[in-house]
């Protein structure tokens, strides 16, 4: 059911999606083409800004701290999942896999590499602090328009 709390919750995390991968494309200087990076980053915030903290919303100010921390961190896994996947493919085309079993496991090996360049300090704290705002937003959005 549609709320003002998921919307605002949607709204808060697409922006900090945008923010992150934005941050992201600071600390990697190696890559010059980025594409729709930063468009999709913000779709996967706003789907999990409406259904991960969209519907945790209403339980207190410190329960929608740590609602919120842990929807920016599910929200770098999906992006993490999602881009690793979209370049394994892409290398699979290649013929870079022997099968579909190295294919896999290439992919966790790219999704590993992905997170390991995440763990900076602007990074992390953009990621629990932008969580942390969001979920106190979207808490009081669910409590200004219950």
């Amino acid at each position: 059911m549609p709320t003002a709390a998921k919307l605002v919750a949607a709204l808060c995390f697409a922006v900090l999606g945008l923010l992150l991968a934005e941050i992201y494309k600071l600390g990697v200087p190696e890559r010059n083409f980025w594409g729709y990076f930063s468009i999709i980053c913000a779709g996967i915030g706003l789907l999990n800004g409406w259904f991960v903290m969209g519907g945790l919303s209403g339980k207190g100010l410190y329960a929608s701290l740590g609602f919120g921390a842990r929807t920016a961190i599910t929200m770098v896994v999906w992006a993490l999942l999602l881009f690793s996947i979209y370049e394994m493919v892409y290398l699979s085309t290649k013929m870079r896999y022997g099968g579909p079993m190295e294919a896999l496991l290439g992919a966790v090996r790219i999704a590993m590499n992905h997170a390991w360049s995440l763990m900076t300090v602007p990074m992390v704290g953009a990621i629990l602090g932008g969580g942390i705002v969001a979920g106190a937003v979207t808490e009081f959005a669910a409590n200004r328009w219950r």
